[in-house]
C-alpha cells in the first residue's frame, strides 16, 4: 500500500519499446521478476521488493528515477517549490493516477505521484 511521502517506486529507463522488452526479459531471467505491460511504453513488477518499473523515455534513458507517493499532489508540489525544488515536468495523468517531476537543489530528478 502506498504511503504519503515515502518512496513508492523506482523506475529504470529504456530508450525504446524494444529496449524495454530486453530489460524485462533480463530481469525476469536474472531474478525471476514477472512484469505487467501497460502498453508499449511501460512495464512494472511487484516482485522486486519495492515496486519497480521500466519506462520508455528516449530523452532520459539510462537514468534511474525515484518516485515518491503523495496523497495530495498539489500540496506536495507547493512544499517542494517552497523548499527550493524546480518543477521539471508539469503534472500529467496516466492510467491509475497523475504525477509531476522536479529537480532537487543539486539536479537529481525525482517524481511524485498520486492516485487521488
Amino acid at each position: 500500500m502506498s504511503e504519503h511521502n515515502q518512496i513508492d517506486l523506482v523506475e529504470l529507463r529504456a530508450s525504446s519499446p524494444e529496449e524495454r522488452d530486453r530489460l524485462t526479459e533480463f530481469y525476469a531471467k536474472s531474478f525471476g521478476w514477472k512484469y505487467t505491460d501497460w502498453g508499449e511504453l511501460y512495464s512494472d513488477t511487484h516482485d522486486s521488493g519495492l515496486t519497480s518499473g521500466i519506462d520508455v523515455e528516449p530523452k532520459q534513458s539510462n537514468k534511474t528515477l525515484v518516485v515518491i507517493y503523495s496523497n495530495n499532489l498539489d500540496a506536495s508540489m507547493k512544499t517542494i517549490v517552497d523548499a527550493g525544488g524546480e518543477i521539471a515536468v508539469e503534472t500529467y495523468e496516466f492510467p491509475g493516477g497523475k504525477r509531476f517531476h522536479f529537480h532537487d537543489p543539486v539536479g537529481n530528478e525525482i517524481a511524485v505521484w498520486s492516485d487521488k
